[in-house]
């Protein structure tokens, strides 16, 4: 169609066209990296072919540096380590690949900046000078506070790992409630009706998200909610273990156990054992990540498995609209549901399938 062939190539297809990755034809057009005189010789062939134009000049008409029209960060921010930390790290990496293969299909340089424990103010100020097209925020440890700064910052921004429904911004998160809900109707059709939450007193917005989905998926599942079956622990592996220790008092505890998250699982059962309570024979248990220890743990956690890449491509692409778009764009929210893994914390009923189910 005519309009089909008026649309602007894009970065890949000129890298298709000569025969090479998208990154080298990233290589070529930034003039960096270790190219042969053949090779960019196809590639600068191949864009004059196409008429080819950088994104932030197709955008902006701006006769920009070709290193510095392409670049969006992401800001890997670590507030208090309490959950962003080496325990994650699997988890974090799956958000930068999906944010690194959509950066690329549309032509942007992904930088990739850890702050550890810097405050969102000397943050944004060593950002002060870069050639940034737009930034996406881990908002995982970051306090309202800090969200409002970013949102604030005067660079097209979107924030993952988080929500904040009364807040303007842009956001991409798991849908806290559909996974919990998930859950308990698992736990439901083996047959469970005491079921309580290891939850967790960290500043962790999705931790406070899940505690408040369990109470509502309870309420709409008919379950009584006993407070005595709802722990809060801290949210590091030893931290979640010792807390349990102090609030696990055999006899007294729910037939089944939704954790925050699955490090919170690992020391739940740890100290579920220590109190001589067999999981999953006494205690079945779920968590939430599906990070890959889970799979080799003993015994291996049931967990519920968030589309991390996903989340990380979905970034890009909102972050990708607010910079070339030409006037200011309403906020975006956007949940992505996951799937439950079935393993073997969890007690299942006779012949009953352990097979992924799709929420």
């Amino acid at each position: 169609m005519e309009s089909d062939r008026k649309k602007p190539a894009t970065l890949r297809q000129v890298a298709e066209r000569a025969g090479v990755s998208a990154a080298t034809a990233s290589l070529v057009l930034n003039r960096k990296g270790e190219i042969s005189e053949a090779t960019r010789t196809r590639v600068l062939r191949a864009m004059e072919a196409m008429n080819y134009v950088p994104r932030g000049e197709k955008a902006r008409g701006e006769d920009l540096p070709a290193d510095s029209v392409h670049t969006v960060r992401f800001l890997k921010i670590a507030r208090h380590g309490q959950t962003v930390n080496r325990n994650h790290s699997v988890f974090i990496s799956d958000y930068i690949d999906g944010m690194s293969m959509e950066a690329t299909r549309r032509d942007y340089s992904l930088q990739v900046v850890t702050h550890e424990g810097d405050d969102i103010s000397s943050i944004l100020r060593g950002m002060a000078g870069a050639d940034l097209r737009g930034i996406v925020a881990l908002g995982t440890e970051l306090s309202d506070a800090d969200i409002r700064e970013i949102l604030g910052c005067g660079i097209p921004n979107v924030i993952i790992d988080t929500h904040r429904p009364f807040m303007g911004g842009n956001f991409v998160d798991m849908d806290n409630d559909q996974l919990v809900h998930r859950a308990l109707d698992h736990l439901m059709k083996q047959g469970f009706r005491r079921i309580g939450m290891v939850s967790s007193y960290s500043s962790v917005m999705n931790f406070r998200l899940r505690h408040d989905a369990f109470l509502r998926g309870m309420a709409a599942h008919r379950l009584e909610i006993v407070p005595d079956d709802i722990l809060s622990v801290e949210s590091t592996l030893e931290g979640a273990y010792a807390d349990s220790v102090e609030q696990i008092t055999p006899g007294k505890v729910a037939d089944a156990y939704l954790c925050a998250n699955d490090i919170i699982a690992f020391g739940f059962i740890r100290a579920l054992r220590e109190r001589g309570i067999r999981v999953p024979e006494d205690v079945s248990v779920i968590g939430i990540d599906n990070l890959p220890m889970a799979a080799v743990f003993d015994p291996p956690l049931t967990s519920l498995n968030v589309p991390k890449q996903k989340i990380g491509a979905m970034a890009i692409r909102i972050l990708d609209d607010l910079i070339i778009a030409a006037s200011p764009q309403p906020a975006v929210k956007v949940l992505v549901a996951g799937d439950l893994v079935l393993r073997e914390s969890v007690r299942l009923r006779e012949n009953a399938s352990r097979k992924t189910a799709s929420v």
